[in-house]
């Protein structure tokens, strides 16, 4: 019963029988390859619309030379006090823009909201020498609690950016998840509402070792291409890289999987719920699934082999389990859960 993290999954069969076939057919190097070729072309399908792509490996690498590219040295990112810029990248943000500033916002179902960035806004003063100049502000898509943002909240969020000259980011670490639990358009939930460059993810949902940089114009690429060669990340066999976005673009594939994992979130959410003493803390609009309750239960679940991460520290007596579902959790696993809860 592994609900730690939907990384602990492996890849999709689809995915790795694609990466076994091309395994020993000789390619040219560093996106020069067929698929790395054809890979814009399928994203500008997907997105409705031209887009600049750039493969990368991780989401820190994504997330980091995004914004450095974005972002000047003197800048600030504006972004929730729980997201993984902040919390989980170890600073890279701030290595890669060469010293911007990260600023946590608080706020509900670790979302941001207009007003929250209008009040952080205030504290700076544009053209004041002394001041971080507010640059970039970041989203995460969906959430760390697995909560998300609708074309409506990002259309707004996005509309106080360019009233501020700032651009607008998307961590979608976990962006077809968001997308099937909105039931809307990868182009809707992105630059139609206003998103600038997107962080595109796809490890988490089935690819090996896959992300994506996506920009939605032209301009804004600036020298992108330079900063992922000179940070290690423009890889010699990027058709590797490239081949598992391919293939997870394929035939719905990606969405697919997206469903699957989000359905069964719906199903343990809802199954948990009924039983004692156990509340779910936030809503469950992607993969997520957020369970207050008593620690005693939390260690009886441990020990009956349900893996887990505890949101912060057990407060008067309670644990906050954090139970991330993946495109390929068992569908058992998920019973098991809900049984040892209600029998706890």
């Amino acid at each position: 019963m592994n609900f730690a993290s939907d990384n602990h999954y492996g890849a999709s069969s689809q995915i790795l029988a694609a990466l076994a076939a091309i395994g020993q057919s000789p390619q040219p190097a560093y996106g020069d390859d067929d698929v790395t070729q054809r890979l814009t072309a399928r994203f500008c399908e997907i997105f409705e619309c031209e887009v600049a792509v750039f493969p990368v490996i991780n989401g820190t690498t994504a997330n980091a030379l995004a914004l450095a590219t974005l972002v000047p040295p003197h800048g600030a990112v504006l972004c929730h006090a729980e997201a993984h810029i902040a919390v989980d990248e170890c600073g890279a943000p701030e290595f890669f823009t060469h010293g911007a500033k990260l600023v946590a916002i608080a706020g509900d179902d670790a979302k941001l909201t207009v007003a929250a960035i209008t009040d952080a806004l205030s504290h700076f003063q544009k053209g004041f020498v002394h001041h971080a100049q507010p640059a970039a502000i970041s989203l995460t898509q969906a959430t760390e609690l697995g909560t998300v943002y609708t074309p409506q909240e990002i259309a707004a969020i996005s509309a106080l950016a360019r009233a501020n000259d700032m651009k607008l980011h998307m961590d979608g670490a976990r962006f077809a998840n968001a997308l099937v639990g909105l039931g809307c358009t990868a182009a809707e939930l992105t630059w139609k509402s206003g998103v600038d460059v997107l962080s595109f993810g796809a490890t988490k949902n089935g690819a090996l070792a896959a992300e994506a940089v996506v920009f939605f114009a032209p301009k804004d690429v600036r020298d992108f291409a330079y900063r992922r060669k000179k940070s290690g990340h423009l890889l010699s066999k990027m058709r590797f890289i490239s081949t598992q976005l391919e293939v997870y673009l394929s035939d719905g594939h990606w969405l697919d999987n997206a469903r699957r994992a989000n359905m069964l979130a719906q199903r343990l959410a809802q199954g948990l719920a009924q039983a004692r003493h156990i509340e779910i803390a936030h809503p469950v609009s992607a993969n997520a699934v957020f369970a207050r309750m008593p620690s005693e239960l939390a260690v009886k679940l441990r020990r009956a082999g349900a893996q887990f991460y505890d949101w912060g520290a057990p407060s008067n007596g309670q644990t906050l389990a954090r139970l991330m579902v993946s495109f390929a959790t068992p569908e058992d696993a998920v019973a098991r859960l809900i049984e040892a809860a209600r029998a706890g």
